[in-house]
């Protein structure tokens, strides 16, 4: 498996494009973990991996979507991106999460790639407006990967994403990026309406024939106004894709990305962890994409305060992390929407949503089961994974001292109970 997947990442993407993933994302990347250890050492977060939502709009109408796209348009401008970046930069950060939105709808996204040459940008998209010309782009970059999300057959696609010939013209755009040599990513959100279509072999086989050199698959999460719960995986499911995905990466030549557990199949949280944070269209600095609140902003004339002191001096972020640890190992968010809330509340912290509506979605949601399975841990069967998350992505020793096996009862839907953080304050 590891000869012919260095055979096709020596042999498919073009060589300046490998060549800036290896060095860009790879070593630099590395070196930006490194320094995030240290600061952790120092009792300082300031994550190394940052996700911009540089806009609000998209196309598309996504079952279960957090994100406000039929909204008034609210953009991240070049300028402020710049800064943003330069700011992050000076703190050793090289890797950046383009998100939405639709990011091709942001009339600067290419300005925005071509101004930091020496940064890595992965932007989660849905591929319908990445023509030819664009994947010539892209690939004249050379520092960005594109991450294109499908979301199951031609019927469960324009399903999922509320609208007609969704899959063709998703498939089209993954297709112009592999013609043009791009390093080119595949992500699925797994539901019930596409897990048997694709969390299988026969998909993974598919997208190593088309050219793409890597995938990620995510958890369906029922957020937002319109969250669809009845798309939610079961706990057993949610083990099924984390077993599917250990055994596939030891056997399949094709990267296939997780974030949410260790090399021992422990879960963590990566903004509990501190490795990764979220800017809003609007600048808004938020514990990750689907806690929607904030205190803090990038734009200066909001806060003046350099983007360091932003993220190190913010309460909100430091009582955010240390709530999600003290409280399980998955996500706060599913299993205790209660306690985030009262958090939310203590702080005062703005609901950053075009809706205003953030608040009394997260009071009526149902509590569910998340990667958190205490006792049923999977391990890496690949020792490159293993040595990879050992070393570059791993929970960083921060959730030491939190038992979380007797708080587990207390995550299942119906049953009651609060860790003591709960009731500090």
């Amino acid at each position: 498996m590891y000869l012919k997947l260095a055979k096709r990442l020596l042999s498919e993407p073009d060589k300046r494009a490998l060549w800036k993933l290896a060095w860009n994302m790879g070593w630099k990347g590395i070196l930006s973990v490194r320094k995030h250890k240290r600061r952790l050492r120092r009792g300082e977060f300031f994550p190394p991996f940052l996700y911009v939502s540089i806009i609000n709009s998209c196309n598309l109408r996504c079952q279960g979507c957090w994100v406000d796209v039929a909204a008034k348009q609210q953009t991240i401008s070049l300028e402020a991106m710049n800064r943003l970046i330069a700011e992050a930069k000076a703190m050793g950060n090289v890797f950046f999460g383009i998100v939405g939105g639709e990011p091709f709808l942001h009339p600067q996204l290419f300005d925005i790639l071509a101004a930091h040459p020496d940064c890595y940008f992965q932007v989660f998209t849905n591929g319908q407006f990445i023509t030819e010309e664009r994947a010539k782009r892209l690939r004249d970059l050379a520092n960005v990967t594109p991450l294109i999300s499908v979301e199951g057959n031609e019927i469960i696609s324009d399903e999922r994403r509320g609208r007609r010939g969704v899959l063709s013209k998703t498939l089209q755009g993954v297709e112009n990026c592999v013609k043009h040599r791009v390093v080119t990513g595949v992500c699925t959100s797994l539901c019930q309406s596409n897990f048997t279509d694709l969390l299988t072999e026969k998909w993974l086989d598919r997208l190593i024939d088309l050219g793409v050199m890597y995938t990620w698959y995510h958890v369906y999460r029922p957020m937002g106004p319109d969250p669809h719960p009845e798309l939610c995986l079961t706990p057993e499911q949610q083990l099924e894709v984390r077993r599917f995905v250990v055994e596939m990466r030891a056997c399949k030549p094709i990267i296939i990305i997780d974030a949410y557990y260790d090399g021992e199949g422990r879960a963590l949280c990566p903004a509990a962890t501190g490795i990764s944070h979220h800017i809003n269209p609007w600048g808004g600095i938020e514990p990750c994409p689907i806690v929607q609140f904030t205190k803090e902003s990038i734009h200066p004339e909001d806060d003046p305060r350099p983007l360091r002191d932003k993220f190190l001096q913010s309460e909100f972020l430091r009582d955010f992390r240390a709530l999600a640890r003290a409280t399980t190992r998955g996500c706060i968010v599913l299993e205790r929407p209660d306690l985030l809330k009262a958090l939310v509340e203590k702080h005062a912290a703005r609901d950053a949503t075009a809706r205003g509506t953030a608040l009394q979605e997260l009071a009526a949601m149902t509590p569910r089961t998340s990667q958190f399975n205490p006792g049923r841990e999977i391990p890496e069967k690949s020792w490159a994974y293993r040595l990879a998350k050992r070393y570059w992505f791993s929970d960083f020793g921060l959730y030491a001292g939190h038992d979380h096996r007797h708080l587990a009862a207390s995550h299942l839907p119906g049953r009651q109970g609060a860790p003591a953080v709960a009731r500090q304050g």
